[in-house]
């Protein structure tokens, strides 16, 4: 099981990180197609105008897909910002409830998150909803992925949850270690 997770989370942060790359691939083809009419333009020639059509709106929905997915990745490798204040001044069995306790209400508030999405997914694709731009793209397309990057975080916080109740084993944030 444990290898299954981690297996998961790794995915995960792998479709976030192509998502990324789909972004630059974009951008880099958008501005390199403007850049090759400038320099059609200074030579006197025709410009080919080449274009992506809606490129801001699906290098959003990509952004918002790539940091819904990365979110268990960055959880159980100790990325995200972590306020240790109060919990690491706590002794061994106080630090264990809590950590236990922000845990599952991580977990829950999380598991609320993903039914709630999903359920807009649905009806987004029960509706066909698609986004206003130039290309009309069905909006469950980057509302499913947002809910299987919100689905593998609540994974992972159940994942760490349970590991900090049976095993005592504590995520650290990157900048706490």
């Amino acid at each position: 099981m444990r290898r299954f997770l981690d297996a998961l989370y790794r995915v995960a942060g792998w479709a976030a990180a192509i998502a990324i790359f789909m972004i630059f691939a974009l951008v880099a083809i958008q501005v390199s197609a403007r850049l090759l009419d400038v320099g059609l333009r200074l030579v006197g020639l025709q410009p080919l105008g080449i274009r992506v059509p809606s490129i801001a709106e699906i290098c959003g929905f990509l952004l918002g897909a790539a940091s819904f997915l990365a979110l268990a990745h960055t959880l159980v490798t100790g990325g995200h910002i972590r306020v240790g204040v109060l919990v690491n001044r706590l002794g061994g069995g106080a630090r264990h409830v809590v950590e236990t306790l922000l845990g599952m209400a991580g977990a829950a508030l999380s598991l609320y998150a993903t039914v709630a999405l999903a359920r807009l997914t649905i009806r987004s694709w029960n509706f066909n909803d698609v986004s206003y731009g130039i290309v009309p793209v069905p909006l469950a397309l980057p509302q499913g992925l947002m809910t299987v990057g919100l689905a593998v975080l609540t994974i992972a916080l159940v994942d760490v949850t349970v590991q900090a109740w049976t095993r005592r084993v504590y995520i650290q944030s990157r900048t706490e270690a």
